[in-house]
């Protein structure tokens, strides 16, 4: 029997016997993916952890605004801007916000960076053991391994007061750049036959130095280079508790399961390319308009370019402008506006001035492209994944780590959640699903 072909023809099966006619979501008031047709996701829990502004009320109703991102009701733009303009790194002060709920003062963000630091330590032999054991392509599916395998090694691993949970995410935060990045070269030396080293990091570095530290052979940066990816992690930590990753955290947490399970989980979702994954369609998007359009300068022929994109006749024929539109933000994604100004002063260091040049083309054009071609509920404009994917080809970060280095941000919003839910609710999530299918008499068989 040959397996391939038994199981392509039962899937025509599965198709056919599985298929729910469109008309019964609204029949019986189903909205898909839990969101309103304008996106607006279905309300299913509280937060103090983050808020995501879209729409403002006028008269009793909806009007599309700029986008707003807070952090424990600090605007991001208002974060951003005081470690940027006192040319210090923001993710470790950003860290302890979202995990205790208040800015630290001085002795409380050096004795929390000491403490992050003294966890920047895997159990011995684990690199050995553990991520240079089968190595994948796929980092997000090593990095659930060793997320998982973790778990072993702690003896208080089912322990779900707050204190142990509160331990484990602080230990996880710490090792998920090594854990990240050791799975790359593990993978870059076994599988691409590439040259393998690992570095430790510096206890006095900041996540994101450390992060190029470990990656890059010589271990060299730019001040500039970190500044640009610690930028990015934390625009990149947490985004309301209605995201696919983080709704699942609040899922998993919400039936009792353990730290090492829930972020492996959260993990598993952040690696769609609808969620976490969107760089890298961008960056593969904007390679495949490079080689399909004859002048990039050209605006016409770019925007002729996307619109094929969007009849499904170029690129991957999903008929998708990767990077454009998001499930809240309307007018603008506020954490792409400040990433912005920093893309154009990396792209002027690296000499990629023409590329931002496509970019920004891009940016402008495509919602044109969009309104005209599309029955839209809500404005479209470029999103974080926009800029993202093109810093980190910059930052000479290689595709594989892309998702990963989202994880290494996003955990602290999972972590966030998972306290929040473990101190405010004691139900286990469980919607409905109404089923459609009418009883049918079983005759044994003969």
């Amino acid at each position: 029997m040959n397996l391939d072909a038994y199981s392509a023809s039962m899937a025509e099966v599965c198709k056919s016997n599985c298929n729910i006619d469109s008309r019964l979501y609204d029949e019986y008031g189903v909205k898909k993916g839990l969101r309103d047709k304008d996106g607006t996701g279905v309300l299913a829990g509280l937060t103090t952890i983050s808020d995501i502004q879209a729409y403002k009320k006028v008269d009793g109703k909806k009007v599309p605004c700029e986008g707003k991102l807070t952090y424990r009701g600090y605007s991001v733009t208002d974060i951003v801007k005081d470690f940027v303009s006192n040319k210090r790194f923001g993710f470790e002060e950003t860290t302890y916000l979202l995990l205790f709920g208040n800015l630290p003062d001085d002795n409380q963000l050096e004795e929390f960076k000491a403490y992050m630091a003294k966890c920047q330590t895997l159990p011995t032999n684990f690199v050995r053991d553990v991520v240079m054991k089968a190595p994948s392509k796929d980092i997000m599916n090593s990095l659930s391994k060793s997320i998982l395998t973790l778990a072993s090694y702690d003896d208080k691993s089912e322990d779900l007061s707050i204190s142990n949970v509160l331990r484990q995410c602080m230990m996880l935060i710490s090792t998920f750049p090594m854990l990240a990045v050791y799975g790359y070269h593990a993978y870059n030396h076994y599988v691409r036959h590439g040259s393998f080293y690992i570095h430790r990091p510096d206890k006095s570095l900041s996540t994101a130095e450390n992060i190029l530290r470990m990656l890059r052979p010589d271990m060299k940066y730019t001040e500039l280079e970190a500044q640009v990816l610690d930028i990015a992690l934390v625009l990149h930590m947490e985004h309301g508790g209605g995201n696919n990753s983080t709704f699942t955290t609040h899922v998993v947490t919400s039936s009792g399961s353990d730290t090492y399970a829930v972020i492996a989980a959260a993990l598993s979702s952040l690696k769609g390319p609808k969620h976490g994954g969107a760089n890298i369609k961008v960056v593969e998007m904007m390679n495949d308009l490079r080689k399909n359009v004859s002048d990039i300068s050209d605006e016409q022929e770019v925007k002729s370019y996307l619109e094929r994109i969007l009849s499904k006749d170029a690129f991957d024929k999903k008929g998708l402008i990767y990077g454009m539109g998001h499930a809240v933000y309307s007018l603008s994604d506020p954490r792409a506006t400040i990433f912005k100004s920093f893309v154009e002063e990396l792209a002027e260091q690296k000499g990629r001035d023409e590329d931002f040049k496509l970019y920004s083309m891009v940016e402008r054009l495509a919602p044109q492209v969009i309104a005209k071609g599309r029955k839209i509920y809500k404005g479209v404009s470029a999103n974080v994944d926009f800029y993202s994917g093109f810093v980190y080809s910059m930052l000479d970060i290689p595709l594989e780590l892309f998702t990963p280095i989202f994880a290494m941000a996003r955990i602290v919003g999972w972590s966030a959640h998972r306290i929040e839910e473990l101190i405010n609710v004691d139900k286990i999530i469980r919607p409905a699903y109404t089923s459609v299918i009418p009883e049918r008499e079983y005759l044994p068989r003969k």
